[in-house]
């Protein structure tokens, strides 16, 4: 193994596995941190965990927890993997465990770029913008878990932790002098730099400054360069192919982005769909009771199980029933049901939403997922080659065309995409 990722959720951990994928690097996701030592010849270990809204302590802990599994089969270099929204609190979670795992890993800095061009999010002057829009005016501003209210990277992680934060112009990254900034930030003990970056281009060039460090941290967009450091270069065709399963499959969808919603609108015109509410997950083996008949009863129609919702309906719930209590209710029902589908002979789980897919994908156990070919842009297929074989999407809220959810069902049979 070269490369390590540890991922703080699952569908940003799918995302990075795919970017290490289309590298070439042959790319292996674990649902959690494996036991025992590494029994295949891999190129990268991607570690999905469920840290992105847990406690602080709780993140750190798992984090390292990984970090050492993937250090001792042999991983050269660790990846710490988070969303291309920042998604965080003022506490944490990612200040804290990239500080943690900056003093595990003995690393003198390192790079902090959630730039994804390929989905719009880019960071100029240390600000994160989605498309044209500052972060704090793109919609993420309403997440019902990590509102992000600041789109100064650097402000935001010094709330985060006590460590200096840095920042690598895209001037002086383009123009040959990020050594002058590293070199400089060593001087002056800034331990994590926040670096520009608007183009694909920009991530391979930070990918290739990257090179010796120990220890970089960024959504998946900063693994593009990774692999070449390595030797190790795409072949092309290589992903094409794939055994998936045309069995019965299914859609579970917990986000509330403006994307999903959009999603959801596009696939209930036409296909079965059911949505719980806050008032249903109050008592959840009803719930689950109902969403499953829903699902058999249309077993062979794609079936759609959502509890995505305006902004505005998700804070009012929050507000009469608590946060963290119905989040908890909902990610426990939709881990429940989707165990209860694939009994039932269901085979392909398309999942929309971080905390959802985390749930769903945990509900299988510890296991290692294959990394087929792109669905869309960040949202690869995953084969869970076990007893039962799953085919799986893992899909951030905020990622995919209208109609992916058709097309991802559609993929998951297998073949040639």
């Amino acid at each position: 193994m070269k490369i390590g990722v540890i991922g703080d959720d699952f569908t940003g951990s799918g995302d990075i596995a795919n970017t290490l994928a289309k590298a070439g690097a042959r790319t292996v996701q674990y649902v959690g941190t494996p036991s025992g030592h590494l029994a295949d010849e891999i190129d990268a270990a991607v570690i999905a965990l469920k840290t992105r809204s847990v406690e602080a302590g709780d993140a750190v802990a798992q984090s390292l927890a990984a970090c050492r599994w993937l250090v001792a089969n042999g991983a050269e270099q660790i990846v710490f993997k988070y969303c291309s929204t920042f998604d965080s609190t003022p506490q944490g979670n990612i200040g804290p465990v990239a500080q943690a795992l900056l003093e595990e890993l003995d690393a003198p800095l390192a790079l902090v770029c959630p730039a994804f061009p390929a989905n719009r999010r880019t960071v100029y002057n240390g600000h994160l913008f989605v498309g044209d829009r500052l972060l704090s005016e793109s919609g993420m501003e309403n997440h019902p878990l990590t509102p992000m209210t600041d789109p100064d990277i650097r402000r935001w992680l010094s709330r985060q932790t006590q460590l200096k934060v840095g920042h690598l112009p895209l001037e002086s990254l383009r123009s040959g002098g990020a050594e002058a900034v590293f070199n400089l930030a060593k001087r002056n003990g800034e331990k994590l730099i926040v670096a520009d970056a608007i183009t694909d281009d920009d991530l391979i060039a930070l990918g290739k400054i990257a090179k010796t460090h120990r220890l970089i941290t960024g959504g998946s967009g900063i693994a593009m360069g990774l692999p070449s450091n390595f030797g190790i270069h795409p072949v092309i065709g290589d992903r094409q192919r794939f055994a998936g399963n045309n069995r019965p499959g299914f859609i579970l969808s917990g986000s509330c982005s403006s994307a999903t919603r959009r999603q959801i609108a596009a696939y209930r015109n036409g296909h079965p769909s059911m949505q719980l509410d806050a008032a249903d997950v109050l008592d959840p083996d009803a719930a689950i009771a109902s969403g499953l008949d829903f699902l058999v009863s249309h077993k062979d129609a794609g079936p759609l199980v959502y509890s995505t919702a305006e902004p505005s309906e998700v804070s009012a719930a929050q507000t009469r029933h608590g946060r963290e209590r119905l989040a908890g209710l909902f990610e426990t029902i939709f881990a429940e049901l989707a165990a209860k589908a694939v009994a039932a002979g269901f085979r392909r789980l398309v999942v929309a939403g971080g905390e959802t897919s985390g749930a769903v994908a945990s509900a299988f156990g510890a296991s290692a997922l294959e990394v087929g070919p792109e669905i869309d842009t960040g949202v690869p297929v995953l084969i869970l080659d076990g007893e039962p074989r799953l085919a799986l999407a893992l899909k951030s809220g905020n990622f995919g065309a209208d109609d992916f959810f058709e097309r991802a069902l559609d993929m998951l049979k297998g073949g040639a995409p």
